[in-house]
């Protein structure tokens, strides 16, 4: 019996060390990126010139196409975000149209958008979204990185990971090949090119550089509370490093007598 199982382990073992190289020579997709983000860490922050530039990408660039439903215009004026002053949050949400209504004759109208307004959606609705695509769904990008494994390392390596197939590999019409993308294959293409936008800080925009920018933009979309977070924790690690040493003297004192008095 011992034999029998020790034959049928080897087997299993085998056969899932197969599987894995298949399954590697198959497509599947690389380890992302490791990218030294600023806001990771205890005492992380994030950069908020490199927030207000995310936002410029996602707002040129990504909003054609993808949502950001849970964030509102007035959040990029809040503390711990992009911290846009009041007036160029007011001047970005104006930018915008917002169908609003119905009016006191039942009929909807437009109007320029204000700062409470949530962001708004380049579609109607899922099914005008697909349809625009090609049959694919542009993923909302609220919470983007949260929801998908490797969060910002992945988002970044996804954007800059566009490359021609290699040998053998034969691609759809509108499917594009990204190393990163989990099976390579991705029908957006590559949405950033150099100088593709005009930064106002005047900082070079490569595609390196949009492609930190922007995810850092939607790591703070995800978790705008992270600074706070990284405060309190801070504040609880002090609080416990000094009561464990008061804990710690008290007690070095109270078998010191006992002691003595053995």
């Amino acid at each position: 019996m011992k034999r029998f199982n020790i034959k049928s382990l080897l087997f299993i073992i085998t056969f899932l060390l197969a599987s894995s190289a298949k399954l590697h020579s198959a497509g599947e997709s690389t380890e992302p990126l490791k990218v030294d983000w600023s806001f990771k860490g205890v005492t992380g922050k994030f950069d908020r010139a490199s927030l207000q530039r995310g936002f410029q990408v996602y707002k040129e660039v990504c909003s054609s196409c993808h949502s950001m439903q849970y964030l509102s215009y007035r959040n990029l004026g809040e503390p711990g975000g992009p911290e846009f002053s009041e007036q160029e949050v007011k001047a970005i949400a104006a930018s915008v149209e917002i169908t609003d209504g119905p009016d006191d004759q039942g009929e909807m109208f437009t109007r320029p958008g204000r700062p409470a307004d949530k962001f708004k959606n380049p579609y109607p609705n899922v099914k005008a979204s697909i349809a625009a695509n090609g049959g694919a769904y542009p993923p909302d990008m609220s919470v983007l990185v949260k929801a998908r494994p490797g969060g910002s390392n992945y988002i970044y390596s996804v954007l800059v990971g566009y490359e021609d197939p290699p040998a053998g590999v034969t691609l759809d019409d509108g499917v594009y090949y990204n190393k990163y993308m989990i099976g390579n294959k991705i029908k957006m293409s590559s949405p950033l090119s150099d100088d593709i936008v005009e930064y106002s800080d005047g900082t070079q925009a490569t595609v390196d550089q949009m492609a930190k920018d922007v995810t850092t933009f939607l790591s703070w979309a995800a978790e705008p509370e992270l600074e706070e977070r990284h405060r309190t924790g801070v504040k609880v690690i002090i609080y416990l490093i000094l009561l464990t040493t008061l804990v710690y003297l008290s007690m070095k004192k109270i078998w010191s007598r006992v002691d003595t008095e053995v």
